[in-house]
């Protein structure tokens, strides 16, 4: 945990350090483009020499029935977190869901290995920290990459140590047995995306840019529920 928050604090002051090194022709939500280009070459260099190969090799030679009870695992401890902040954007009946689905995915589903709740009709839900911020109205401010957490924007940013100490397995005990969790939650969350990244780098020109639109389109749905955002978003949805 003090690596992820060493991490954290690293990427902040890359951020502010960033803030003098960008080009004239970044766009309004993104005008640290220089820094953020920077970055993403950084953290794909990183993915291409040691995650993306970790992660094809889980995928090819894990058994599938592994795979699926480490994500449905994780999964479940996840939900934990996404029912905190159900309950704080207001969503109560979402967040009832969640604790449904935790109970029941605990109880009978070996500690969260088997979805039980899923086959059962309760929903899955996507919340975090930085969607209920925007819930409440903070704007989510410029663009940012992370050096290993990847895309954001500032409101998210801020956001992160909430996640990170809202997230359960935090606090698993002893440290060794947390770390090795984590790294294994890495590379299952990368496993997931291979298909979808493999995508990107067959269509995309640009591929900084691809992401940046992706990653902010999709916070904009999260927040909003996929409706359209307010008339006093309209115009500064990405604005600081």
């Amino acid at each position: 945990m003090k690596n992820i928050t060493k991490a954290f604090l690293f990427a902040a002051a890359l951020f502010l350090s960033g803030c003098a090194s960008t080009n004239g022709n970044q766009t309004a939500d993104d005008p640290f483009e220089g820094y953020n280009r920077a970055m993403f070459e950084f953290n794909d260099t990183v993915d291409r020499v040691a995650l993306k190969p970790v992660a094809s090799a889980y995928r090819d030679y894990l058994p599938s029935f592994v795979q699926t009870a480490v994500h449905n695992f994780f999964s479940n401890i996840g939900d934990v977190w996404i029912m905190v902040n159900n309950f704080l954007q207001g969503k109560v009946e979402n967040g009832a869901s969640d604790v449904m689905r935790v109970a029941v995915n605990t109880t009978f589903g070996l500690g969260g290995i088997l979805d039980i709740a899923s086959e059962a009709g309760i929903t899955k839900h996507n919340e975090d920290f930085g969607q209920t911020l925007g819930k409440w109205g903070v704007k989510s401010g410029p663009y940012v990459v992370l050096p290993f957490f990847g895309p954001s924007t500032l409101r998210d940013t801020a956001a992160l140590p909430f996640d990170i100490y809202g997230d359960p397995w935090t606090y698993t005990t002893p440290v060794s047995a947390r770390n090795t969790g984590a790294a294994i939650r890495v590379v299952d969350t990368r496993a997931t995306l291979l298909k979808a990244s493999n995508l990107m780098d067959d269509a995309a020109l640009d591929r900084y840019a691809f992401m940046r639109d992706g990653y902010l389109q999709r916070r904009q749905s999260l927040v909003f529920d996929g409706a359209p955002p307010p008339a006093k978003y309209e115009d500064d949805f990405y604005q600081p």
